[in-house]
């Protein structure tokens, strides 16, 4: 039960700031780009999706807080995700919050629904917090990606100032999920991967499978300065049973997964 605890999260942290890494949020990074101002020597920018469980992501900010560092947060529309009692309180220990969108999917590829059916919720998520940046919610078993909606309208004559996998220069910045419940799982990633880069990084040996297997590659001075790392707080948890029921159903997902990519 070690690893995807949150006894790990914090030790994973801890070792990042141990090796001189500063722990930013989406938009500081969005900032520095945007100003030509020299970000840090070493940054990881600390990304949540909150699909599900939000209160799962109060302990992580919690732990990130108590820590001195800022994470962004973002948001889906669902009761699943949008508990807005955790994300006022998200939002008061510092870190960011953005709008996690799958407009295109529950609007059924509506592209001018959908648009509309952005803007009601960015203006929602901009009731707890003056929202920046947005990312696109995977949405695996749709057949609608989010980011088809930007072929059409501009989020940034709406203040936004990045999406993550439109905005990053993935060049220069590493990337890092625990989608699958691993660390190497973009092979089962429907969406949510960058084409090109994960697999030439893996050639490079810049892949691991665990958490042990990361915190191991920290230490010894082997992960890239610059990092962009997701997690899916409701994978991390101190609660044996929610921990079990986690990695069973997992398992399961990645299993359809693989014949899912495979068809």
């Amino acid at each position: 039960m070690r690893d995807f605890s949150l006894d790990i999260y914090r030790e994973l942290l801890e070792t990042l700031q141990k090796k001189r890494y500063e722990l930013i949020p989406y938009a500081d990074y969005r900032h520095d780009i945007m100003t030509s101002r020299r970000s840090a020597e070493k940054f990881v920018i600390l990304r949540h999706d909150v699909d599900a469980k939000p209160e799962n992501s109060l302990r992580t900010a919690q732990i990130e807080h108590a820590l001195g560092a800022r994470a962004t947060y973002y948001f889906r529309v669902g009761k699943e995700s949008n508990d807005p009692s955790v994300i006022k309180a998200i939002a008061q220990l510092g870190h960011e919050i953005g709008y996690h969108y799958e407009d295109m999917s529950l609007c059924d590829g509506d592209v001018d629904k959908a648009w509309g059916h952005f803007q009601t919720w960015l203006d929602y998520f901009r009731m707890y917090y003056a929202v920046e940046t947005i990312c696109m919610h995977g949405a695996p078993t749709s057949k609608w990606d989010g980011r088809d909606l930007w072929k059409k309208y501009d989020y940034k004559k709406l203040g936004v100032i990045g999406e993550p996998y439109l905005d990053t220069d993935f060049g220069d910045v590493f990337y890092l999920t625990d989608t699958g419940r691993c660390w190497d799982g973009y092979k089962l990633s429907v969406r949510d991967k960058i084409p090109g880069w994960q697999e030439e990084w893996s050639r490079k040996g810049l892949s691991w499978h665990g958490t042990e297997e990361l915190l191991q590659a920290i230490e010894e001075g082997r992960l890239p300065n610059h990092v962009m790392m997701t997690t899916h707080p409701q994978r991390w948890t101190n609660k044996q049973g929610e921990w079990l029921k986690e990695l069973v159903l997992q398992n399961l997902k990645n299993c359809i997964k693989k014949l899912w990519i495979r068809n």
